[in-house]
């Protein structure tokens, strides 16, 4: 039976994650408190929030995301695992984003997107033109 209300693939695949960064449940904190935002007096009533600390490495996380408890703790744990894999890997993956968006923003646009683009403008450029008014003609 499953801990978290998602796939059995998603929970798979999360805690292979959690493995290979080395993070085990006994290093966890885990506690729940109420949520704050909206959702009225289910959220004032219920403490669905998940508050998680990674003890080796003092990271705090805080989940409200989702109305039930137990899909925070998985969202939870994801998201540790993100920050953890974030202090691991440092600045030097941040900058490799930072390089492939640019990278990518540079690239020129294939011959076939462009088509496209231009396919579509021409498309809303008629919509827009069929909704003006007619022209007035000259009676003489």
């Amino acid at each position: 039976m499953s801990i978290f209300p998602v796939t059995g693939a998603k929970e798979k695949a999360l805690k292979e994650r959690l493995a290979s960064l080395g993070i085990r449940e006994k290093d966890i904190e885990e506690s729940f408190i109420r949520s704050g935002g909206p959702g009225g007096q289910k959220v004032n009533k219920t403490a669905t929030c998940v508050y998680l600390k990674h003890l080796p490495t003092g990271i705090e996380v805080k989940c409200s995301r989702a109305r039930t408890q137990a899909l925070n703790r998985y969202h939870a744990r994801a998201t540790l695992a993100d920050k953890v894999e974030a202090q691991i890997k440092g600045r030097q993956s941040e900058e490799a984003r930072r390089i492939a968006k640019i990278r990518r923003q540079k690239k020129k646009r294939s011959k076939r997107a462009k088509e496209k683009m231009l396919a579509e403008k021409k498309r809303i450029s008629e919509k827009k033109r069929l909704r003006a008014r007619p022209a007035i003609e000259n009676r003489d």
